[in-house]
């Protein structure tokens, strides 16, 4: 049984404004029904596949667990990364993790590519699976069908051959235009996937012989790890020591020999808006229009639209990019977007909230949204899942008023517990103990209108939470 390894963490850059920091594109549905990250752990699943173990950060841990659910994947293990160290302590954790079973095949993958032709993937698993288990170190190269200058590249001994492994010689940085036009032409060069494979007992060894700096700040992370509900964080102290290094540079750009298996599989990492427009359905003049967008007389244009209550028109646009959502428009040439992480960095130098966040903040009971924010007041609209339910807190600085618009709410104002249901409304005052509960069956909908001298998400004192979160942090 192989292993799988997803890495979902990042920082949601290059694809803003429709992901973010707080909810990159790995989570978000770009070209398809479901997101990248489902997509992912269910092409990594069946037969071949044991339960995956997938590493990701604090923040999306709910997110993380709420997607497994909707894909089907009920048996996943969840390691959390107290802070991003990126790719090489991120699988060495994973590969400790089954140091009992040092002839297990592990396969790292990103979370955030699309692989159009499956069954081309997985015959090259196949193939990376039985080189694996000879002890070699395996990664999977994409076969090029266009110089793209995003990638790394690896170059191989010989010409590409699909369903063959082969030994690489070497690994190339993103090159410039006229070099990757000269790779493509020589047949030698296969785009970097970030795809590995090997036998846990061999990745080990790797990194004791290659990065040994790494192994005991990971190892004492892994002790001092705990369970947490559905999820096992890895120890704090311990993994802050842990170097910022990937895989890349930590293990397999001085490694002795690694083999690759060339792969032809329809892969795009959807780095850009242009690799998402060429990842999507066109129509006859190459326009992609999604959600609540239209277009005349373009092309090559894409249109993507997640405001309900906003229409994005496009009229005679050609090669452009014009995304919008509820609070930010990004409208861009499509030669131009690989330059969207520099939108977000001159949007942080300007302290704007658009730079990581969105109005719509994701939690283990539902969602919140802010409708309007002043001096001394804010409006949201709250939705809660059936069965789900909000810590019992208090707040120091304000006060709040509930109204029900849909379903019913069971609310504890300090000894009072009351059902309200459509249309009604109820007063927390002030320092008041309290806690919201839909115990229906649909999902609960309320216009929530605090006020007071402070609106922080920090202004929480919790007494009793479900979600193990009585530590006071900021998510509500």
């Amino acid at each position: 049984m192989i292993i799988p390894v997803i890495l979902a963490g990042g920082s949601g850059t290059r694809l803003w404004p429709a992901s973010r920091k707080s909810y990159p594109k790995q989570f978000t549905e770009l070209a398809g029904a479901e997101t990248l990250f489902q997509s992912t752990v269910k092409r990594l699943s069946g037969e071949r596949f044991a339960a995956p173990t997938v590493i990701t950060g604090n923040d999306f841990r709910f997110i993380t667990a709420e997607q497994l659910d909707d894909a089907g994947i009920n048996d996943a293990e969840i390691l959390l990364e107290p802070m991003g160290r990126n790719t090489a302590p991120a699988i060495l954790a994973a590969a400790l993790r089954h140091e009992s079973n040092p002839d297990a095949i592990l396969m790292v993958s990103p979370s955030d590519h699309q692989i159009a032709d499956e069954a081309a993937f997985l015959e090259a698993v196949r193939i990376g699976e039985k080189t694996a288990a000879q002890g070699n170190l395996v990664t999977f190269g994409i076969t090029p069908d266009s110089p793209e200058t995003g990638y790394g590249y690896l170059e191989l001994s010989e010409y590409a051959s699909n369903g063959k492994a082969q030994p690489l010689k070497s690994f190339v940085e993103k090159p410039t235009a006229a070099v990757a036009k000269e790779m493509l032409k020589g047949g030698r060069h296969l785009w970097n996937a970030g795809i590995f494979m090997f036998r846990v007992g061999t990745i080990i060894e790797a990194f004791e012989v290659l990065a040994p700096r790494l192994v005991m700040p990971v190892r004492a992370a892994l002790a001092a790890g705990k369970t947490d509900l559905c999820f096992f964080r890895l120890g704090e102290q311990a993994y802050a020591r842990c170097e910022d290094i990937s895989v890349d540079f930590a293990i397999m750009e001085v490694a002795d020999a690694l083999t690759v298996v060339p792969v032809e599989c329809g892969w795009t990492d959807l780095g850009s808006w242009r690799s998402v427009h060429g990842a999507s359905d066109h129509d006859a003049q190459g326009n992609t229009v999604q959600g609540d967008a239209m277009q005349i007389d373009c092309k090559n244009t894409m249109l993507k639209s997640n405001c309900s209550d906003t229409k994005l028109v496009g009229l005679g646009l050609e090669n452009i990019a014009a995304i919008a959502t509820e609070d930010a428009i990004l409208v861009a040439n499509l030669d131009d977007s690989e330059r969207v992480k520099e939108v977000v960095a001159e949007l942080k130098i300007q302290d704007s909230p658009q730079a990581e966040g969105f109005r719509r903040c994701h939690r283990p009971w539902g969602y919140y949204e802010t409708l309007s924010l002043g001096e001394r007041f804010q409006v949201k609209r709250i939705m809660v899942k059936p069965g789900a339910a909000l810590s019992l807190q208090s707040h120091v600085h304000r006060a709040e008023h509930w109204v029900v618009v849909e379903g019913s709410a069971h609310v504890t104002v300090d000894e009072d517990v009351s059902l309200i249901t459509e249309n009604q409304s109820v007063y927390i005052p002030l320092g008041a103990v309290h806690r919201l509960e839909n115990r229906g069956k649909v999902p609960l909908n309320l216009i929530e209108v605090q006020s007071g001298a402070y609106l922080g998400e920090d202004d929480i004192i919790r007494y009793e939470d479900v979600y193990a979160r009585t530590d006071n942090t900021k998510a509500a």
